[in-house]
């Protein structure tokens, strides 16, 4: 009797061990797994001598996928025919299928980026390379540098470096049609790159921003960087290129009639003087005028009296360069003047007012523009024609937080086809002083003039400039609080604005020089900085 009563506290243990397995609960699921794959194995072997196959098989511990494979995915040197390579959803094994015939003697890279995730949690297998040599040994040289641009504060990422072997076939024009022999990309905003396994030899050194990604230089789409002479490797040197948009050669496009009396003539690169000639028959009392675009790289043509022709045939000449352009005419309506404001509402009180026609102003009758305050004041206006731009230009004092009344009576305005404006009404109004900030800045260490000081926003527009042919202080009024940009344009050729270089000529663009940090401007607050040059 007593064994059995102490096999009853025995057993409501083991019964209660039951009960407590039976509690509801949400299972733990373990740590998260952090861990990239793993290869297990690859056929060849990475870094293998002597390739002579077709195919890589590239086997890890759990199952992957390829994610962004054509932005991540860098072979150098590059390929005419693009490898086949899977897997395409998940699998434990990554191969690589070669449609190109390899050159003997060469290694190549395949660097994955971050293209490699586990198939669960996506983690990063990072960079990875694999290389293989057709030949008997793994080329092992470096070449590293930085990139930067010449207009832009930070390079836009991904940047293309590449070297061109410059063996008896090479010549300059290959970099337009065919694909380098090395490349690799910048990784981030900083610039730096390493080219690797590279073999001894003279090269040329260049970096593109591609709009296509070909690896050649497309001159009207990318930004080219180079090194002016070729480079020899092995080196210790470090690199240093500079990214910048050619300016194209001027090039006429081929013009249009928009208008009965109205024929726009397209042009690319830069012109200061391109002089337009009617060589088919015309009326003795023809005339004809032009001005160019504001924003568009073209020649507005206008004629009168209206000409009757299938088609009219023009001498264009900018400078020594002379085309012939044929124009089909048309039956169109004849334009109408329009006057527009090109800014209204708030203006700085340094600012002209401006005025935009459509059709060619000759001449203004200064009596019949009429400025105003908001306290009925008038104000004697002057104006003046800027026949380059078509535009009126109305100057007048003005004071803070004011706002003025701007009209044009009838006739206040006349165009090439003796038109005048009917009774025209326009606003503006000035700020308070305060709602302002102020810089005065300091410049050491310059080293040449002329120089170009610029105050740029964060979309690199120009909203202060002033030109210096001697060093002293620069003095901005008038800051629209934000934050700003700060450089120096070594104005080389003196012709007031930045050049840009070229890459056949190995002519580099115009220095630009950034201040280290980004300014900002408050309301009724003054900077005074001091901008060291190197």
């Amino acid at each position: 009797m007593k064994h059995r009563l102490l096999y009853i506290p025995i057993a409501l243990l083991f019964m209660l061990s039951f009960i407590d397995c039976a509690k509801k609960g949400n299972p733990s699921g373990g740590p998260r797994d952090t861990i990239p794959p793993v290869i297990v194995r690859s056929t060849p072997e990475n870094y293998s001598t002597n390739f002579t196959g077709d195919e890589i098989e590239i086997r890890f511990d759990e199952y992957i996928k390829l994610k962004d494979l054509t932005k991540e995915l860098i072979i150098s040197p590059p390929m005419k025919y693009t490898p086949i390579i899977t897997p395409l959803s998940t699998s434990k094994t990554l191969k690589i299928k070669l449609l190109d015939t390899l050159k003997p003697n060469t290694t190549y890279s395949f660097n994955f980026g971050k293209s490699i995730v586990d198939n669960n949690e996506g983690n990063q297998f990072d960079y990875f390379k694999y290389i293989f040599s057709t030949g008997s040994y793994i080329d092992s040289l470096t070449v590293s540098g930085k990139v930067k641009d010449a207009q832009l504060i930070a390079p836009e990422i991904p940047t293309t470096v590449m070297l061109y072997e410059a063996n008896e076939a090479f010549k300059d024009s290959l970099v337009y049609s065919e694909k380098p022999t090395y490349i690799t990309i910048t990784k981030d905003s900083t610039g730096t790159f390493e080219l690797t396994n590279l073999k001894e030899g003279k090269y040329l050194l260049l970096a593109l921003n591609e709009k296509n990604n070909d690896y050649t230089f497309q001159p009207k789409n990318d930004k080219i960087g180079f090194v002016k002479d070729l480079i020899s490797v092995p080196s210790d040197s470090t690199y240093s290129l500079t990214l910048f948009k050619e300016t194209p050669a001027y090039k006429l496009a081929r013009p249009s009639q928009i208008a009965k009396n109205h024929i726009i003539f397209g042009y690319e690169g830069r012109t200061d003087n391109l002089k337009i000639e009617l060589l088919s028959e015309k009326p003795q009392d023809y005339v004809a005028t032009t001005f160019k675009d504001e924003k568009k790289d073209t020649l507005h043509y206008w004629f009168k009296p209206s000409i009757k022709a299938d088609s009219l045939i023009f001498k264009v000449a900018n400078g020594n360069k002379i085309d012939t352009a044929t124009v089909r005419m048309r039956e169109l309506y004849k334009d109408s003047l329009k006057i527009s404001a090109v800014k209204s509402e708030t203006l700085r009180l340094k600012d002209t007012f401006k005025l935009r026609s459509n059709t060619p102003l000759i001449s203004f009758d200064a009596e019949k523009f009429q400025i105003m305050t908001k306290d009925s004041s008038f104000i004697e206006p002057s104006i003046r024609l800027n026949k380059t731009y078509n535009l009126a230009e109305v100057f007048f004092p003005k004071q803070e937080d004011q706002s003025y009344s701007i009209q044009l009576l009838p006739g206040a305005l006349t165009d090439f086809f003796e038109k005048t404006n009917d009774t025209l009404a326009f606003k503006a109004s000035t700020k308070l002083i305060s709602d302002y900030g102020t810089l005065n800045l300091t410049l050491m260490n310059v080293n040449r003039f002329p120089i170009m000081v610029q105050m740029v926003d964060n979309k690199y527009n120009v909203v202060a400039e002033e030109y210096l042919n001697e060093n002293k202080n620069v003095y901005f009024d008038e800051l629209s609080p934000d934050k700003y940009f700060l450089r120096i344009i070594y104005d080389d050729n003196q012709n007031g604005r930045w050049d840009a270089g070229n890459f056949l000529t190995r002519m580099a663009p115009e220095k630009i020089i950034y201040y280290p940090k980004q300014i900002e401007v408050r309301a009724n607050w003054s900077l005074n900085e001091t901008f060291t040059l190197k």
